[in-house]
């Protein structure tokens, strides 16, 4: 009997990743216990913790808040933090809040407005927050793009503007990254469009420095995406590097060097644009890593697998930035029949479970990818993953079984509509016991999470806490990561940070480090006045362009004063190490843009790879927008306009007929965009053209006939008629102002190019709510062919 019970233990602690499973020590001889992350400490959604419930009983909880929201718990130190939304239509914010994990009391928060996006509420799970055990500090990836550090009391660290500085995208199945914290660093990912070799939209990964928020690295491992994912990495060594493995957008496997974001090898798993990208996580078990999607298999028209695939002895990556490509066929081990969309397993020994989309739960064999029993549990499974803890598995389904449905022994159906509901299962060798069953107030999409005693769950209409009070005397003691590996011989340098962005006449200094092959840290304070700075051009740069700035004597890199826009790379030289970093130079406020000195030298049918020749007119000459523009490239060119440089909206390219561009800095305020716009058609079949203020667009929609004030499409839209004819210039006008209670007033004015400025505004949309700040840009939708212009954009102070 004392081996039956102690196996279970054994091979679960098999299955943990070695660096995570080599030690313990309890919080009294100093380590920190807690729930970092929300796949926990081992990323494989398991806890050691004893004496979590049996049962839950949605109307006994421990307590409540409300806090809805898509994600799940992370906690530390007696605080629980969770992403989630208060307020309604326009002025939802989202963003974090810290709980008191034994009370339920909101302790503070820190939401955002959802700007510029396209993100439809209440259809799929977002991010969770990530807590560094090191610092307490509390890390989070919002909808639209908002990457941001607090101390564990709510103060504000750092900030990014993901869509602003790097071009990320939103998508209206809302799939946003969590953050991943290693070491000294933070990671997080999403699909970007942004300026030079990351133009064309990648699903690519970025590294910050936890401390300072400056970026590291940025990494591109993968092919043109099919569709954003949130797949969390897994971290792990290989070959004496730090590296992560992760599903991405275009269906497939990468693992990369998670010290330098060096892709090392990728290899497609499922169809590219089947059914888009994978998002269930990752898991390594046996020198394989196992994925699961729900997209059409690349060698069947079967829909959907998990499959072993087994990790390269050798890996030969044919450059830094681009990683070996790898026929699957080469290494998966084996296959299961069974998928999901988005649900994560959990491994539990030698047992992978798995929630899978149909609403079964299965058990697999982790060595074979037989299932070995599968039980259903309700009809339907969307996003949430399960957490196993104490022989046991806490699995929230998306929606509550029919009344009537069997679902095994253990309790009664419930409601379906506008609910989910909680399961506690006791998963053994042949098939799985219920123990509990209840359904929840709102329908589930993040997972739950056990710690101290008590299980957490979050749906889009509250905040569940089941349990006991007081402390758990079955709480785990704090896993002990691996010592770092120590570092080999200096080969190459590091420059941080990675990406710069200036005005004219400001200044950058850097840190540099010295790294050995496999991307450790030798010295972490190089001095940057003992470095050679040279501009940098790269063999395969389409445009040309070097940084107009120059280091100073201190190893300061200071920009030129000409207010003229510049991007390029800067190459750092000590001895025979070599370091590089790219950045970006742009105009301040007031700024003009006319586009007559581009000469227009490229050719339509003779584009450079990646591009594809334009097969839908003559060939035309044009030249590329301004390279320091973000998410231009692709979706704009300068070409000649009735005598006249003017930039165009590209509809060569069906991925790409919506485009939205960033041209300075989001924390620009109180400015005034205008520009000329026009759009090609004829009655029935015109474009959209309109400005960006202050994370506002203002557009002209042809084909609508309305001049229109939007935010999130979904939540935040307002417009007036507008008589648009096509083939004629406007002129477009636009304005925010927020007063001093954080409420302000969008405004837009529009008329024909040439007759005098109306006094009265067009359109005037309130928010209680406003955006107090954002970089201006332009937006364009083509759909229908139909050409739009844009000329003579300024930028300049609200008067």
């Amino acid at each position: 009997m004392k081996l039956r019970l102690a196996l279970p233990l054994v091979l679960l602690l098999a299955s943990l990743p070695l660096h995570a499973a080599k030690k313990e020590k309890t919080d009294k001889e100093g380590g920190s216990s807690g729930w970092f992350d929300w796949r926990g400490p081992f990323q494989t959604g398991v806890s050691l913790e004893k004496g979590l419930p049996d049962k839950v009983d949605a109307k006994s909880p421990l307590w409540t808040a409300d806090f809805p929201g898509q994600s799940a718990p992370v906690i530390a130190n007696g605080k629980l933090y969770i992403m989630g939304y208060l307020g309604e239509g326009p002025d939802l914010q989202e963003g974090v809040a810290c709980f008191d994990a034994e009370t339920g009391k909101m302790l503070w928060k820190q939401l955002f407005n959802d700007f510029l996006s396209d993100v439809v509420y209440l259809r799929y799970a977002n991010s969770s927050p990530a807590i560094d055990p090191e610092t307490g500090n509390v890390y989070i990836q919002n909808s639209s793009g908002i990457f941001a550090a607090f101390t564990a009391d709510g103060k504000p660290l750092w900030k990014h503007s993901m869509m602003e500085e790097y071009g990320r995208m939103t998508f209206p199945n809302n799939r946003t990254a969590s953050p991943l914290i290693d070491h000294d660093l933070v990671i997080t990912r999403g699909i970007t469009a942004a300026w030079g070799a990351y133009g064309p939209p990648g699903d690519r990964f970025y590294a910050f420095d936890k401390k300072t928020g400056e970026l590291v690295w940025s990494s591109s491992p993968g092919l043109l995406p099919q569709d954003n994912t949130f797949t969390h990495p897994w971290l792990s060594y290989l070959n004496g590097k730090r590296v992560f493995y992760s599903a991405c957008g275009d269906s497939s496997l990468v693992c990369v060097n998670a010290r330098t974001g060096e892709p090392l090898y990728h290899t497609a798993v499922a169809k590219a644009g089947a059914k888009g990208g994978i998002n269930s996580s990752v898991i390594e078990y046996k020198g394989n890593i196992v994925v699961t999607h729900m997209s059409e298999n690349i060698d069947t028209s079967d829909v959907g697998r998990v499959a072993a695939f087994k990790i390269p002895a050798e890996i030969k990556p044919p450059s830094p930035v681009v990683g070996q490509d790898i026929d699957d066929k080469e290494l998966e081990q084996w296959r299961n029949p069974a998928g999901s969309l988005a649900s994560s397993p959990v491994l539990v020994g030698n047992r992978i479970y798995l929630v899978a989309e149909s609403g079964d739960l299965l058990a697999i064999d982790a060595d074979t990818g037989k299932t070995l029993w599968k039980k259903q549990l309700g009809i339907e499974q969307r996003q949430s993953s399960p957490f196993y803890a104490d022989g046991k598995l806490y699995i929230a389904m998306y929606i509550a079984a029919a009344s009537g449905q069997t679902a095994g022994a253990g309790g009664s159906g419930g409601e379906t509509i506008g609910n989910g509901e909680l399961f506690v299962v006791k998963p053994g060798d042949k098939d799985a016991e219920i123990l509990s069953r209840t359904v929840l107030t709102g329908k589930c999409y993040g997972s739950p999470v056990g710690f101290n005693g008590k299980i957490y769950m979050q749906t889009e209409k509250k905040l569940y806490c089941f349990g006991k009070k007081g402390k758990n005397p079955g709480l785990a003691a704090a896993p002990v990561p691996e010592p770092w590996p120590a570092p080999g011989e200096k080969k190459k340098l590091q420059i941080v940070p990675y990406e710069i962005f200036l005005n004219p006449g400001q200044t950058q200094a850097f840190r540099v480090r010295a790294l050995d092959a496999n991307g450790f840290t030798v010295d972490e304070n190089v001095d940057p006045k003992s470095v050679q700075w040279t501009t940098f051009v790269p063999p395969t740069a389409l445009v040309k362009s070097t940084i107009k700035g120059s280091f100073n004597a201190d190893g300061v890199l200071v920009a030129d004063q000409n207010n003229v826009p510049s991007a390029g790379q800067f190459q750092a030289t000590l001895g025979d190490l070599k370091g590089y970093f790219k950045g970006r130079i742009l105009p301040g406020v007031p700024l003009m843009q006319d586009f007559e000195k581009y000469e227009l030298n490229q050719d339509t049918s003779k584009p450079p790879p990646p591009a594809v020749p334009n097969t839908l007119e003559p060939p035309t000459p044009f030249a590329y927008p301004p390279l320091p523009w973000n998410a231009a490239r692709f979706k704009f060119e300068i070409r000649d306009k009735d005598g006249n440089k003017a930039l165009v909206k590209t509809i060569d390219n069906k991925r790409l007929q919506r485009g939205m561009v960033f041209f300075n800095r989001p924390d620009l305020k109180n400015y005034t965009v205008e520009a000329d716009v026009l759009t090609e058609g004829n009655k029935r079949k015109m474009s959209e053209i309109g400005l960006i203020n202050q994370r506002y667009l203002i557009n002209l929609k042809g084909n609508a006939q309305v001049l229109e004030v939007t935010s999130n499409q979904e939540l935040f839209k307002q417009s007036v008629p507008f008589k648009i004819t096509p083939n004629e210039w406007y002129h477009l006008k636009t304005r925010v102002d927020v007063a001093t209670d954080g409420s302000g007033m969008i405004r837009g004015k529009a008329w024909k190019k040439g007759d005098p400025e109306p006094d009265a505004w067009t359109i005037e949309v309130p928010h209680k709510h406003a955006n107090e700040e954002g970089s201006p840009g332009l937006f364009s939708f083509s759909p229908q062919e139909q050409r739009a212009w844009i000329d003579n954009i300024s930028v300049t102070p609200n008067k």
